[in-house]
């Protein structure tokens, strides 16, 4: 009896750490996700302000 219960405790734990790894991998994928649309956002304004300078420039020529 007394091996079964520690047995039983083990694959508790071992439930509990799988179910953490899951997690944390889940909330590591969203944390990148964001990253990058963050990133592609930038990337987008970055660009526009790049034309806005060019025909900004393109005007004074």
């Amino acid at each position: 009896m007394h091996l079964m219960n520690e047995d039983l405790a083990r694959a508790h734990c071992r439930s509990i750490l799988n179910d953490a790894e899951q997690n944390r991998r889940f909330h590591l994928a969203r944390k990148i996700e964001r990253a990058q649309k963050r990133a592609e956002r930038a990337s987008l304004r970055a660009e526009r302000a790049s034309a806005r300078a060019r025909l900004a420039l393109a005007r004074l020529v």
